[in-house]
């Protein structure tokens, strides 16, 4: 997806206004459209509440066309057929390409249970979650009434819109789309930061295998060089940070047991917040651990 500075959107010709928003929610070029006479926008938020705006403002019938313009999640008749490339980037980023045959079971009833209640797709912005928490909210979503998915679906197109609008459009404000995930290793054995330690991230998932998203080594301030997750939103679920202490130790010379007492450290935590910052630490000697939500 090319990029575009909001100075340049707000100067462009009404057709290629219209043409660069077009796919920034599914299947809608009607909301660009009334986005363009509503130039210049100061801000992408201001944007983006433009955008809910005309959404919000919209009759109820044309509300509902734009809900059922939504592909169901890990459908493979619509997968066949062929989704936008953003619906595509968006459910692959959960893993929804590659789930097990329980998993896409699991979904196919899911999106049937769905439509049989409310007469349209289930929406949710995928970025924001993992495969077991999509899952976990469909069930919580089955109870509600119409009028209350109706609301929940436009809320969910507001968070879709607004993380493609933050792809596309550079600006000099920023949307709060993104969340963050860092580690910090302490030797608290010599009482300094541990540099050299190989660390991997793993989304835990109850149907389907869990899944390493990132691996890193701590530098020498016992962090790693970039987030463990950055520059997106922290999907919601259970994840486990996975420290390979020993092989620290041994390379430093420290006096172990055969097998080491500490090999490999698994800390279990879960995320609830997409947009927040998740520190996640490790305290650790070659005999104890210990670990916080820092910040």
């Amino acid at each position: 997806m090319s990029q575009i500075s909001l100075t340049d959107l707000n100067a462009a010709s009404r057709a290629d206004f219209v043409a660069a928003l077009a796919n920034v929610v599914e299947y809608s070029p009607w909301i660009a459209e009334q986005l363009a006479a509503r130039r210049p926008f100061a801000g992408i938020n201001q944007l983006h509440a433009a955008l809910m705006a005309a959404i919000q403002g919209a009759e109820p019938d044309v509300q509902l066309t734009l809900i059922r313009a939504h592909p169901d999640l890990a459908d493979k008749t619509q997968r066949a057929a062929g989704l936008t490339a953003e619906s595509t980037d968006e459910q692959n980023s959960a893993g929804l390409d590659r789930l097990s045959e329980a998993e896409y079971a699991a979904f196919e009833r899911a999106n049937n249970a769905y439509r049989d209640k409310f007469g349209f797709p289930y929406i949710v912005c995928v970025r924001r979650h993992t495969r077991d928490s999509v899952l976990r909210d469909f069930e919580t979503r089955l109870l509600n009434i119409a009028k209350t998915e109706t609301r929940r679906a436009i809320e969910e197109i507001g968070r879709i819109s607004a993380l493609r609008l933050d792809q596309l459009v550079v600006a000099d404000d920023r949307l709060k789309v993104h969340g963050r995930l860092s580690t910090h290793v302490l030797d608290n054995h010599i009482g300094k930061p541990a540099p050299g330690v190989p660390v991997e991230l793993v989304e835990l998932a109850s149907l389907g295998e869990n899944r390493v998203i990132a691996r890193a080594v701590t530098n020498a301030d016992g962090r790693t060089d970039q987030p463990l997750i950055g520059g997106r939103p922290l999907p919601i679920g259970r994840y486990e940070l996975r420290f390979r202490v020993a092989k620290y130790y041994a390379e430093r010379n420290v006096p172990l047991s055969d097998p080491p007492f500490l090999d490999e450290i698994p800390l279990r935590f879960a995320v609830s917040e997409p947009e927040s910052h998740y520190h996640v630490p490790l305290l650790v000697t070659p005999w104890s651990y210990s670990t916080y939500r820092g910040s």
